[in-house]
């Protein structure tokens, strides 16, 4: 029945008409059809109660079920069922196709399911191309391509990429330029107009003396810097943003002198290796390279995500330590739930309530789920400060449920974390009196870590005394924590 109500005894014609679709009411028609023959209705009553059902108008429905019940009277059919038909047909024309729509529809989502499961990484180019100026579009299509097909992306290259995303292999794609904000389609292709030309760039010198200047201006250039495409160059993006704007006005002022006719002192009228070496020797670009949140937080800027890297790479397993679920096992938790969450913040939005107070909604994204998280203004008074977009942060608060369509996280208190990185492994402290360390606690304390072998040192505080474990019972705390916890108590587990 796929959820659906089936029609229960149906006249012999009926039954023949959705005998197609397993007594299920899909398309439009077969609810205009059993109308026609269960109420009376003329064809072209039919479709005006097809309409009226569509538009969901009160008054019109009102009349068309007096029809209905009178024309299914002279077919011996009782004003009950008659009400429970006409209930039916009402839900399924409420968002029914007709037929040849819905048809044309399965024949174009079977083509496309098609060429995403024999043709992945041209069917992302694709649709990551269409979409690349919608940035909530644009994530969606790479997490799905990462995730659920485990294809990879090369960052945007100006020595490689074009304006489009483009495969370079079944499981590799190459990021489009155009997908980079502040650049455009003129501008990529008179990059690649001066590539195919010149062969690759060798510096920004380079690229700035050999690609048109009328489409490329210094908001370009630093986009492409912060979105990493100068890369491939050598140049840390930090060094080149120093001196970028330095090294494009100098080239455009030799273009000046040269179209004038005067010879530069540090070179000849011609551009060539001599010339380039020289203005690298003199301005060269510094070694300075931004931390990795910094890096991030600009290429987001610039792409709309993460390509490169992302803030939790590396930095899993230290994050599950500081909090207790992950943002996927919320799924499985009721409403009102307490949880602690940890990801990174995103889209920072401050609202107003009814009554004037400011409030605020963010987005916690960890590597493999979301969830939208609410600040009133209470906690908004005493937590919102530490609210800016890409850090990484611990969450407490509540599930709220209560829209069916989402999960919901109503924030208690926020944690900013910093220097988050998985290091050596930390001990895991358990707590658990002398008392009660019978023989079957201590059997059961040596199974738990035996089935979670791990690098963290186990420390037992028995309360008169302090007791390291042999290396034999070392534990991976990601997995051992929550046993731990069930079996001896969530206070009794120090991490």
């Amino acid at each position: 029945k796929h959820g659906r109500e089936e029609v229960e005894n149906p006249h012999p014609l009926v039954a023949e008409m959705l005998s197609e679709t397993y007594g299920i009411m899909v398309y439009q028609e077969q609810v205009m059809q059993t109308a026609q023959i269960l109420g009376g209705y003329t064809l072209g009553g039919a479709d005006l109660l097809r309409r009226a059902m569509g538009k969901k108008k009160a008054e019109e429905m009102a009349l068309h079920r007096e029809t209905f019940r009178a024309g299914a009277a002279k077919n011996g059919i009782a004003e009950q069922k008659a009400d429970e038909i006409f209930d039916l047909m009402e839900k399924f024309a409420g968002y029914g196709f007709n037929k040849s729509h819905a048809a044309a529809y399965s024949l174009l989502a079977y083509h496309t399911g098609w060429l995403k499961v024999h043709f992945t990484a041209e069917f992302f180019c694709a649709n990551m191309t269409v979409e690349m100026d919608n940035t909530d579009k644009l994530k969606v299509l790479f997490e799905d391509a990462i995730k659920n097909f485990g294809l990879t992306f090369e960052p945007p290259d100006v020595n490689r990429g074009f304006h489009r995303f483009e495969p370079v292999s079944d499981k590799v794609i190459r990021y489009g330029l155009g997908a980079v904000k502040g650049t455009g389609q003129l501008a990529v292709e008179s990059i690649v107009r001066a590539r195919q030309e010149g062969g690759p760039f060798k510096s920004l010198y380079d690229f700035c003396c050999r690609v048109d200047r009328t489409r490329i201006n210094k908001r370009t250039v630093e986009a492409l810097v912060k979105a990493g495409a100068f890369d491939s160059l050598g140049h840390p993006r930090k060094g080149l943003l120093g001196v970028f704007e330095h090294i494009i006005d100098t080239t455009l002022t030799r273009r000046r002198e040269r179209e004038r006719g005067v010879m530069s002192l540090f070179g000849d009228w011609n551009d060539g290796p001599a010339t380039e070496a020289a203005f690298d020797e003199r301005v060269p670009v510094p070694a300075f390279e931004f931390d990795k949140s910094d890096k991030l937080r600009n290429e987001k800027e610039m792409l709309g995500l993460y390509v490169s890297d992302h803030p939790l790479f590396g930095a899993e397993a230290a994050l599950r330590r500081k909090v207790e679920h992950s943002i996927a096992d919320l799924v499985d938790l009721g409403d009102g739930t307490p949880v602690n969450v940890g990801g990174v913040v995103t889209g920072v939005t401050r609202k107003f309530t009814r009554k004037g107070d400011q409030m605020a909604v963010f987005v916690l994204e960890d590597l493999d789920a979301n969830i939208e998280v609410t600040l009133f203004p209470r906690t908004l008074v005493e937590h919102g400060h530490k609210l800016t977009d890409d850090i990484v942060v611990a969450v407490k608060g509540r599930l709220d449920r209560r829209d069916e369509a989402r999960v919901n996280l109503i924030c208690h208190s926020v944690e900013v974390l910093q220097g988050l990185d998985s290091g050596p492994a930390p001990p895991l402290t358990l707590r658990i009196p002398a008392t009660a360390l019978d023989e079957l606690t201590i059997q059961r304390l040596k199974r738990i870590l035996r089935d979670h072998p791990g690098d963290s040192p186990v420390v037992l505080d028995i309360g008169s005394q302090v007791l390291r474990l042999s290396d034999e019972f070392r534990v991976d705390i990601d997995h051992a924590v929550g046993e731990l916890r069930m079996a001896f108590g969530h206070d009794a587990v120090v991490l």
